[in-house]
């Protein structure tokens, strides 16, 4: 297997496995977490054979052509960069699916939790692997989309659905600024590729629109790594069971927003916007969160606040805009990542043992648990920055940074001063974090004893602690070379002089860690005044703010649609007619001021007959509406007269196709009537039929008008290329069906995707509907009635068998002869309803598919599934293939892959009518309870 394979093998294995927990867990917890730690594994060691090229400065890439005209590629990228994200993401992933498995509940099945965080590690994979932003910003949004479902995971608790709903909205939000912040991008440097983009630095710099993309870009990016002001997401989302906590503020979601700053850093670094901007977003983040975190009486509250701040840390190294401040901050990434995972652990595990994370309840944890305090004390004091542990290396190059920064060289003291109080700040959580908890005293009314925990729940704090020690001693022999590869593809150039060692001699740099060391800790030792100071400041809460706006927007939102909709039909025609006259007027006026002419072309008797056919059919079914079933029949004619057009101009497929459509939609309506009167009642007054005219003939007169426009105009079509290139590129010669399969595959790929989502709606909808009606109308007509005419019955069973074959053909030539899966599916559809009709319900039902959903995923499958087969052989995605196969007796046979697209499209529109009918069947053969009946 090449390297390219590999790469693109990485993200295919973890979305493709991503439903394995919930397979497997009907063997039990256990093997569900097995197989999350599997494809974990799995990844990593697909990953394995790549990491030599990306350590040494190689990139690999892996392309795979998607809409190549759009710029849109399956384009991945390997370097060091990628590299360190991708072992924090899945290296930690794996002690995260360790830890849960001891941390929840036992009533909890955990296939579930483990797909969700499959998927969250996929799309993250996606996210640092991606070559194309566009590719990138699919794979961002689906991060925000799963961690939402990740932090709802305790889907009954309000706190839960309110930091999932919050998290969602704000980095949504960011999301939608970082689409048009890549657009711009893209436009400026010519693709949306990174190779190209980070060549493109300079011209990009130079732009006139850089200043617009930058700061798209950046709110992407810190609404992502909760960088103030949309820092109060974060603390929110606590919500979520400790293991997502853990993985989320570690290796994982907040760790985007900085990762998306470290790769797009040679692009849009290096100009005095980008420093001010980032680095005053990092500055006051580092701050206030750390204030805040002090502050906090849940451990979790304040390990959330000290991750906003440490963001703001690494946020701010990025600003300073230095290549050496570069590779500190991806220094300290990691080594976040590695105390942030233990310590959250840690809290979850005292949680778990007590019963509350609540500091003013849980001390003297130490006597109770001394193995599990010795390992959260160093992890904490690594966040602290004390010698001899990880922390205290990345936070000595920070502070190096700030003392030999040269734009501020008139005020050389202010941003040493600032990193030394953010220093003292930091060190004051830590000291409260490890007092608090483990000493100051006895716990306080605890619902449980406290006890260490079972040996395999700690395993992964101690792992992360020895790492904390490994890296703190002996930097250069853990993570020199990879910290290397990172900072060069992040700064796409030659790395700066430094040296990763643990005494660099007394300057200025140890006095400042001295100071923060002493200085924190006398903070901490003032908190009771603090603490005083701190309850008489006015209370406010971004989140309480929040929810208030969101119940303001619903409240709006209520009295919009109440005013809107009344649950009149007639309301919502007039009002969508209404739109549509004053749009098409507009467009019809403000055009060219050509005059309408018709086309010229003799009506012959055909055309004349088949114009009053419509004329009447329209005016019978507009004036005797009421009387449904002639309603409907007359309704019917207006679809013949149009399929009859299509023939006319030479259409078969459209003729073909509209038949169909005619014949399937009027027999279902005629099942819907079971359920309803024979006439509706009379309800509209004069005024309401005098506005019903206006509107009919405003949007008639405009509609005719419109056509003839539109009829007399000259047109350019791209006709003749469908034309010549149907046999030639497709294998085809029915052009219709080729375009739908493929030179528009996507669009046929996407119309049945909604078709999908119909009926699962239409599933859903029946599935709860019970009947509760009176059996009989107002004029004494059963309405449920299971007596069907034994002629109609004898008539309609040996059509089904017979339509089947018809159905075949149709499909076997739709890529030759006017046919197809969409047809062939809607000529089975017809026989379907009309076994409903002619046997009833009680004979139809029992022989239908008790989850017709599971039909829609086959057709799905099949349908995009043979598009991404075009991606083995390095072609486009749907691209087709077709040749000649020769076969004994049979002699020589056209295959071609389009039919499977086709057969897709076929299992898909018959599904569609399976779950109406089988929603429909059970409204007759469900009884309802007393209770529903009252």
């Amino acid at each position: 297997m090449n390297s390219s394979t590999l790469l693109v093998a990485i993200p295919a294995t973890a979305f493709g496995a991503c439903a394995l927990p919930l397979l497997l867990q009907r063997h039990g917890r256990a093997a569900a977490a097995l197989a999350a730690a599997l494809v974990m594994a799995a990844c990593l060691v697909l990953l394995a054979p790549l990491a030599p090229a990306a350590l040494a400065g190689h990139t690999e890439l892996a392309r795979l052509a998607w809409l190549p005209a759009y710029g849109l590629d399956f384009s991945l990228r390997l370097d060091g960069l990628g590299l360190l994200f991708c072992l924090l993401i899945c290296g930690i992933g794996l002690l995260v699916v360790l830890y849960a498995l001891w941390y929840l509940p036992q009533s909890d099945r955990l296939g579930r939790f483990y797909a969700i965080l499959l998927l969250f590690m996929a799309a993250m994979l996606g996210v640092v692997l991606s070559e194309n932003l566009l590719l990138l910003l699919v794979f961002w949004e689906l991060t925000s989309l799963s961690s939402f479902l990740l932090v709802a995971y305790d889907s009954e608790k309000y706190a839960s659905r309110s930091g999932a709903r919050l998290a969602l909205a704000v980095t949504g939000g960011g999301g939608l600024a970082l689409l048009a912040g890549i657009l711009l991008l893209g436009h400026i440097a010519g693709s949306h590729e990174l190779s190209v983009i980070l060549d493109a630095g300079e011209r990009i710099r130079a732009h006139a629109l850089y200043a617009p993309a930058l700061i798209l870009v950046l709110l992407g990016a810190f609404t992502k790594s909760a960088q103030f002001p949309f820092h109060f997401w974060l603390p929110s989302a606590m919500a979520a069971p400790t293991p997502v906590s853990a993985y989320l503020h570690s290796a994982t979601m907040v760790k985007a927003g900085v990762f998306l700053l470290s790769r797009l850093y040679p692009a849009l670094g290096g100009s005095d916007l980008w420093f001010w901007l980032v680095s005053t977003t990092g500055a006051i983040t580092l701050v206030y969160a750390a204030a805040m975190a002090f502050f906090r009486h849940d451990i979790k509250g304040l390990l959330a606040y000290s991750t906003i701040s440490q963001l703001g840390l690494i946020t701010l190294l990025f600003g300073l805009d230095t290549p050496l401040s570069v590779v500190a901050g991806i220094f300290h990434i990691i080594n976040h990542a590695i105390f942030k995972a233990s310590l959250f652990m840690a809290a979850g595990i005292i949680d778990h043992e007590c019963g509350t994370r609540d500091m003013r309840r849980v001390n003297g944890m130490f006597r109770y648990m001394p193995v599990t305090a010795t390992l959260a004390i160093i992890a904490a004091a690594s966040m602290a920055g004390v010698p001899l542990l990880n922390g205290f290396l990345s936070k000595e190059m920070f502070f190096a940074e700030t003392v030999a920064y040269q734009p501020f060289a008139g005020l050389g003291w202010a941003l040493p001063m600032f990193a030394t109080v953010a220093g003292m700040l930091a060190v004051a959580y830590s000291s409260r974090f490890v007092h608090d908890v483990f000493f100051n005293g006895e716990p306080v009314a605890l619902s449980r004893q406290p006890h260490e925990p079972p040996r395999w729940m700690r395993a992964p704090i101690e792992l992360l602690v020895l790492l904390c020690l490994l890296v703190g001693m002996f930097p250069g022999w853990t993570v020199g070379p990879l910290l290397d590869a990172a900072a060069a593809a992040a700064l796409q150039g030659p790395l700066p002089d430094f040296e990763l060692v643990l005494w660099h001699g007394f300057n200025r740099p140890v006095l400042m860690s001295l100071l923060a060391l002493v200085g924190g800790v006398c903070i901490y030792a003032l908190r009771a005044p603090l603490f005083a100071w701190q309850a008489q400041l006015p209370r406010w809460h971004a989140h309480s703010a929040f929810e208030r706006a969101y119940r303001r927007l619903a409240v709006v939102a209520r009295s919009l649609n109440a005013l809107l909709d009344n649950g009149s039909l007639q309301r919502h025609a007039a009002l969508l007619f209404a739109f549509v006259v004053l749009l098409g007027g507009w467009a019809f006026f403000s055009g060219p001021t050509s005059l309408v002419r018709a086309p010229v072309q003799a009506a012959d008797e055909a055309a004349i007959a088949a114009l009053i056919a419509l004329l009447l059919g329209a005016l019978g079914a507009t004036l005797l509406f009421r009387q449904r079933l002639l309603a409907l029949i007359l309704v019917s004619v207006v679809g013949l007269v149009v399929a009859l057009s299509f023939v006319r101009f030479s259409a078969p497929d459209l003729a073909l196709t509209q038949l169909a459509v005619e014949t399937g939609t009027i027999i279902l309506m005629l099942l819907v009537l079971y359920y309803l009167p024979a006439s509706a009642p009379p309800q509209s007054s004069a005024p309401r039929l005098t506005r019903d005219l206006i509107l009919a003939l405003l949007v008639g007169g405009g509609l005719g008008l419109t056509t003839l426009q539109m009829l007399g105009a000259p047109v350019d079509t791209i006709s003749e290329f469908y034309l010549q290139q149907s046999l030639a590129g497709g294998g085809g010669a029915n052009v219709v069906n080729v375009i739908l399969v493929d030179f528009r595959g996507f669009d046929t790929l996407g119309e049945i995707t909604v078709l999908a989502m119909v009926a699962l709606a239409a599933h859903a909808l029946l599935d709860r509907l019970v009947l509760v009606a009176p059996l009989r109308d107002t004029e004494g007509r059963p309405w449920a009635s299971e007596a069907h005419p034994l002629f109609l019955a004898m008539l309609i069973r040996p059509l089904l068998p017979l339509s089947l074959t018809v159905s075949v053909y149709i499909f076997l030539r739709g890529h030759h002869e006017p046919g197809g899966g969409f047809v062939a599916g809607l000529i089975t559809s017809v026989a379907l309803i009309m076994q409903y009709l002619g046997g009833g319900m009680a004979f139809a039902q029992p022989r239908m598919p008790r989850h017709p959903t599971s039909l829609l995923a086959l057709g799905l499958a099949l349908a995009a599934g043979i598009g991404v087969a075009s991606w083995a052989f390095a072609r486009p995605f749907l691209t087709s293939a077709h040749g000649q196969l020769r076969l004994p007796w049979l002699g020589e046979v056209e295959l071609a892959s389009a039919m499977v697209f086709d057969l897709g499209v076929y299992i898909v529109v018959v599904t569609v009518v399976l779950c109406v009918l089988t929603g429909l069947g059970r409204l007759s053969l469900r009884v309802p309870s007393a209770r529903e009946v009252l």
